[in-house]
């Protein structure tokens, strides 16, 4: 990887790897726990964009493993214990320094054009993905036809709807960038970072990686993200498709053959703004809803799937705001393994928004005929 070294005044910065096998020993260190990138950002005192990077780095090599999806939660493995070790790095004063920045590395080739996906897709993290028609195609086929075609998707749904499933289904590839209201330019280009030895180097982000080795960048909950921070991936998605990374000298970075830019939007979430710049960007906007024939092929209990039925038909309405998604319909099933149907069914109820419980109370006592209370705690035993 190409550096870039200059002499700065010592500061709490890091060496390159180090905040990945900081997060891992944070791990390490609490067995069994399923936590947030948020949770270990402020326990480490650095950004939450960051460590989300560094944890989804760690999955991804198998040294770390994702445990939930809302909000994305993580725990260590048996692998995790040795990302924490530490490892020798090299000496940044015996780095040649370069009179001009380097070419871009050479291209991968773009993805070929396929037949239709016809049956399930295995996603990285080994769990299998149905596909669902999209324009008369798979879904998985639709989306790499768009990304041929050079043009952005934004996805966009109510959480648990698949969103993230279906993106990592198409492209095996992918990059992500976990957004939030605390990311910043540095969790998309790079920053500069201080080596054991005091000197600084510039390491790259997601998105110079990305557009350097032709990959799919996924901005996932893309309009939580300052708008002013997103703006720095628009001139790699037009037609410049380069960026200026003023941080690292002025340097410029032109995107390879196949890199492709897809983000998620969840509308109705606090803080999510699509804004009309973001909006532009993303030529192909797709909404994702619950498959709820896929629920039923699950064996999830009828009744909790004609309550998201029900509650669905009347949030387009506008009767309700609220309706469960194929998550919550997961969830539900494990809860009724664990607990039983009625603790299940009253927990659906306790999960409902203010505003909608009263519908849902309603919807639940009359499927399940349970109690029209939330799950809670009862007298003392």
């Amino acid at each position: 990887m190409e550096t870039r070294t200059m002499t700065t005044p010592t500061g709490g910065r890091l060496a390159s790897g180090e905040l990945r096998r900081m997060v891992a020993g944070w791990l390490v260190d609490r067995p069994g726990r399923d936590v947030t990138a948020r949770e270990i950002a402020a326990d480490l005192g650095r950004s939450s964009g960051a460590v989300g990077n560094a944890l989804r780095t760690l999955v991804d090599q198998g040294t770390a493993k994702q445990a939930g999806t809302a909000p994305l939660r993580f725990r260590a493995n048996d692998a995790t214990r040795s990302a924490a070790a530490p490892t020798a790095r090299p000496d940044p004063a015996t780095t040649p320094k370069k009179s001009a920045p380097a070419k871009p590395a050479k291209a991968k080739t773009p993805p070929k054009k396929e037949t239709p996906v016809v049956g399930p897709v295995t996603r990285p993290n080994g769990q299998t993905y149905h596909p669902r028609k999209l324009a008369g195609l798979p879904d998985v086929t639709a989306l790499r036809k768009l990304r041929d075609a050079g043009i952005p998707a934004l996805m966009y749904g109510p959480p648990g709807t698949g969103k993230t499933s279906v993106i990592e289904a198409a492209f095996p590839d992918l990059i992500t960038v976990p957004g939030d209201g605390d990311t910043t330019v540095a969790d998309f280009v790079g920053e500069y970072t201080q080596t054991p030895e005091g000197r600084y180097v510039f390491v790259h982000g997601p998105l110079v990686t990305a557009m350097r080795e032709g990959r799919c960048l996924f901005i996932d909950d893309a309009t939580l993200i300052p708008p002013t921070v997103l703006a720095v991936v628009y001139p790699a998605m037009d037609g410049r498709r380069e960026i200026t990374v003023k941080a690292n000298g002025g340097e410029t970075v032109t995107a390879a053959a196949g890199f492709y830019t897809v983000a998620g939007h969840n509308p109705g979430v606090h803080g999510a703004v699509l804004t009309d710049a973001l909006a532009s960007r993303f030529s192909a906007q797709i909404q994702v809803s619950t498959d709820f024939d896929l629920a039923t092929q699950l064996k999830i209990d009828s009744r909790a799937v004609r309550v998201a039925r029900n509650l669905a038909t009347r949030q387009r309405t506008g009767d309700v705001t609220w309706a469960p998604q194929l998550r919550e319909l997961i969830a539900f099933q494990k809860i009724a393994e664990a607990l039983g149907t009625d603790a299940a069914a009253r927990n659906l109820i306790g999960i409902a928004p203010e505003d909608d419980r009263e519908a849902v109370t309603k919807l639940v006592r009359d499927l399940f005929k349970v109690s029209a209370e939330p799950l809670s705690l009862g007298s003392r035993i």
